[in-house]
């Protein structure tokens, strides 16, 4: 007898659990409600306004066939003449030629003058073959002074001849995002096929400023060194000059051929901004000023219209997420990285707006840390950045015993 009625209360016990499995999936779960729908948490209102004016673009009275002013610590760009056409860049090219010498060379390395680097055409150091200098003073020679000999003969002793290291200038501009941009000399001497373009030149330059040793190269006034056998003095000076002539001018390179024109390559610091400036063809001998003149309405025009804003705004409304079986939580939030925010030069009447895209729900588990979507961020009707947004924390999944607890507390009102 106590067994049939133990062997009863067992099949009622597994009939109450099958019953409240049925009522919780398919009686009381229906009528559950999880979160907001998707439409209120990507309404309008997730747009943040800095300001409301519409942006105005002033036209300077530029020389230069093609221009560009870009922020040093965001990469953008200020202002823009003709910056994605093709131009010859002279000596602007040794930026790049520096740069490199810096990454693959060591500053004790000696370079010996091959007869190739010795018949280069003016302007040059005059150095003769086998004559040999520290890779660290030709480095000034090449920057400094503009040396054409110079420029080869640091190429060669790093790629082993021109060809080799052209190609390693153009790995180089690919990887750092100079994709209109095609080198043949390490010099920048005319050559079929040996083009850059202003934005692209900005872009270089904005590599190269990251590196120390090429700041401290650029804003050396002078420069003197021996050939290592003692038997020759050299001293370059640095004909830069608009290091003396703008309040936080930085450098950075001249240059000049037949086809390219006057060009500059420069960046000034004030006002907690480095800004870079590229002018090309910015007239024809004999006006060597124009490059100066440029260069110094460009950055006046970005020092006095803009001023650093960081973004993503602390303030700004963080959608969540619906999410769909889970534990004590009926939305999920989501947030950037730590510490993502970038400062940014902004004009007084500029927007900043935030789309972002997420999923309309996201099923539990959810683990904190992993990637939720991103947001892409506008000034003006303009894509500035897309950042990805990550979950903020850990939701556990609804299982069959989180659902047997809650009927029985229902059930028996605990």
């Amino acid at each position: 007898m106590k067994l049939f009625a133990k062997a009863v209360l067992q099949k009622i016990f597994v009939y109450l659990i099958f019953g409240c499995y049925i009522f919780v999936n398919f009686v009381l779960y229906p009528f559950v409600t999880y979160g907001a729908t998707a439409g209120e948490f990507f309404s309008d209102d997730l747009n943040q306004q800095i300001h409301n004016e519409d942006r105005i673009e002033e036209l300077l009275p530029l020389y230069a066939s093609s221009a560009v002013l870009m922020d040093e610590g965001s990469g953008r760009i200020l202002y823009n003449k003709n910056g994605s056409e093709r131009k010859a860049n002279a000596s602007t090219t040794k930026i790049m030629t520096c740069i490199l010498a810096l990454e693959y060379g060591n500053e004790d390395d000696i370079v010996t003058f091959s007869a190739n680097a010795a018949r280069q055409p003016d302007v040059q150091m005059n150095g003769c073959e086998g004559e040999q200098y520290y890779l660290k003073d030709l480095l000034f020679a090449l920057m400094l002074e503009s040396h054409n000999d110079v420029a080869v003969a640091i190429a060669e002793h790093i790629a082993g001849d021109v060809e080799t290291f052209a190609g390693y200038m153009n790995d180089k501009a690919q990887e750092v995002g100079a994709f209109d941009t095609h080198f043949v000399t390490p010099n920048g001497l005319d050559a079929d096929d040996h083009y850059t373009t202003a934005c692209d030149l900005a872009i270089i330059a904005r590599y190269a400023l990251q590196n120390k040793e090429f700041q401290e190269i650029i804003r050396t006034p002078a420069h003197t060194f021996s050939e290592i056998s003692g038997k020759r003095n050299v001293a370059v000076v640095n004909r830069d000059g608009f290091l003396t002539q703008y309040e936080g001018a930085i450098g950075i390179k001249t240059g000049f051929t037949g086809n390219a024109g006057y060009c500059f390559v420069g960046a000034a610091k004030k006002n907690g901004m480095t800004l870079i400036s590229v002018v090309l063809a910015s007239g024809w001998p004999p006006h060597k000023t124009y490059k100066w003149t440029d260069t110094k309405q460009l950055m006046d025009y970005g020092f006095s219209n803009y001023s650093v804003h960081t973004i993503p705004d602390v303030s700004i409304m963080v959608p969540e997420i619906p999410v769909d079986r889970g534990v004590d939580a009926d939305t999920v939030c989501v947030c950037l990285k730590e510490g993502t925010s970038i400062s940014v030069p902004m004009r007084e009447n500029e927007t900043v707006r935030y789309e972002w895209n997420l999923p309309d729900e996201t099923k539990a588990p959810v683990q904190k840390g992993c990637i939720a979507g991103t947001v892409d961020i506008y000034i003006d009707q303009e894509l500035f950045a897309s950042e990805v947004l990550y979950y903020a924390e850990n939701v556990e999944a609804i299982t069959y015993y989180h659902e047997l607890i809650y009927v029985f507390r229902r059930l028996f009102m605990i």
